[in-house]
C-alpha cells in the first residue's frame, strides 16, 4: 500500500466511531427534550438546540469527550434575569441546571461560570450554553464570573466558515483538523481544538496542494507542522474564522511541532511500498498508534 492508502486507513481510525456518535446523539436529544419541556413547553428533541465547538464544526476526532451544545431560550427570560439586582446570570445558569437535574439525577452536573456541565459515568461531558438570539445573528450568553455580565458569541458563523472552506479544499480542512487533534493528544500539546481549526483554516488558504486527495495528506501534515512551528512564539491569540473571536494560546506548542516536522520530512522522503514500514514508523512517531501499521 502507498501513501494514499496509508492516510485513507488513518482516516478510518481518527474519525469518531458510529457507536460513540449514536451515544452522543441520544444524550443530545434527551438534553434538548428536557430543556424544551421546561423552557418552551415542547417535547421536541431538536428545536432550539445546536452542537457548537469542535463537534459543531465537524472537526472533532476519535477520543472526543467534551461536547458543546448551545440551547436558545425565550427572549423574555433575558429581561427577567437581566433585571436581577445581583448576578442574574448565575440565577439563569442555576435554572438550566435545575431543569437538567430532573432527568439526569445520577449524572454529575456542575458549571464553570458560563455553561452548565453535565458529565456522564463514561466520562463524556456536555457543556450546555444557554443563549438568546440577537438581530445581528449572534447570541448573547450569561457569564456569572465577576458579579455577572452578558457576552456575545457567533459560533454559527464559525461553522459556516469552516464548511465553506472545507468544500473549497476537497474536504482537506476537516481532515487536517482531525489529524492534528490526534497529534496533539499523542504528544500532550497545549493547544485547544479551536486553535487547531483556526490555524488549519489559515494554512489551507494558500497551501499549493489544498485541493488534492489523500495522496498529498502526508505533505499536508508535514507542511502544517512547519506552519505551526513558524508561528510567532510571543503571539497570545489568533482569530476564529467566521466570528473573529479570540482564541488564546494555552502554552508553548512550537517545540512539539518542530520536532515532529523533522519526522514528517523523513516520512515524506520514503516513497514506494518497499519503504512502507519505515515510513509508517515515522508517522507513528508523529501520530501515535492511531496511525496504521
Amino acid at each position: 500500500m502507498g501513501v494514499a492508502d496509508d492516510f485513507r486507513r488513518f482516516r478510518g481510525k481518527y474519525i469518531i466511531g458510529t457507536d460513540l456518535m449514536a451515544s452522543i446523539g441520544g444524550r443530545y436529544r434527551r438534553i434538548t427534550r428536557r430543556l424544551n419541556r421546561d423552557f418552551w413547553d415542547s417535547e421536541s428533541e431538536h428545536d432550539h438546540s445546536r452542537y457548537v465547538g469542535s463537534y459543531g464544526r465537524d472537526t472533532a476526532a476519535k477520543g472526543v469527550s467534551d461536547l458543546d451544545v448551545a440551547f436558545r431560550l425565550p427572549g423574555d427570560l433575558y429581561y427577567k434575569y437581566d433585571a436581577y439586582q445581583s448576578n442574574g446570570q448565575s440565577a439563569l445558569l442555576q435554572a438550566v441546571k435545575n431543569s437538567l437535574l430532573t432527568t439526569f439525577q445520577s449524572s454529575k452536573i456542575g458549571g464553570d461560570g458560563q455553561v452548565v456541565v453535565l458529565t456522564f459515568d463514561d466520562g463524556i461531558q456536555f457543556e450546555i450554553l444557554p443563549v438568546f438570539n440577537n438581530k445581528a445573528g449572534t447570541w448573547t450568553y450569561p457569564d456569572s464570573n465577576g458579579g455577572g455580565s452578558w457576552k456575545t458569541c457567533n459560533p454559527q458563523a464559525e461553522i459556516a466558515a469552516v464548511s465553506v472552506r472545507n468544500a473549497a479544499v476537497n474536504g482537506n480542512l476537516k481532515a487536517l483538523c482531525r489529524m492534528m487533534r490526534i497529534w496533539r493528544d499523542h504528544n500532550s500539546v497545549p493547544m485547544s481544538g479551536a486553535l487547531i481549526d483556526a490555524l488549519a483554516y489559515q494554512f489551507l488558504e494558500n497551501w499549493e496542494h489544498r485541493a488534492e486527495s489523500f495522496l498529498y495528506h502526508d505533505y499536508m501534515a508535514r507542511d502544517f507542522l512547519k506552519f505551526i512551528n513558524d508561528q510567532d512564539k510571543d503571539k497570545a491569540y489568533w482569530r476564529m474564522p467566521g466570528s473573529g473571536s479570540y482564541v488564546y494560546r494555552k502554552g508553548p506548542f512550537g517545540y512539539h511541532a518542530g520536532v515532529d516536522h523533522k519526522y514528517a520530512v523523513l516520512a515524506c522522503g520514503l516513497q514506494g511500498e518497499e519503504n512502507g514500514p519505515a515510513r509508517r514508523a515515522h508517522w507513528r512517531t508523529v501520530f501515535g498508534n492511531t496511525f496504521p501499521v
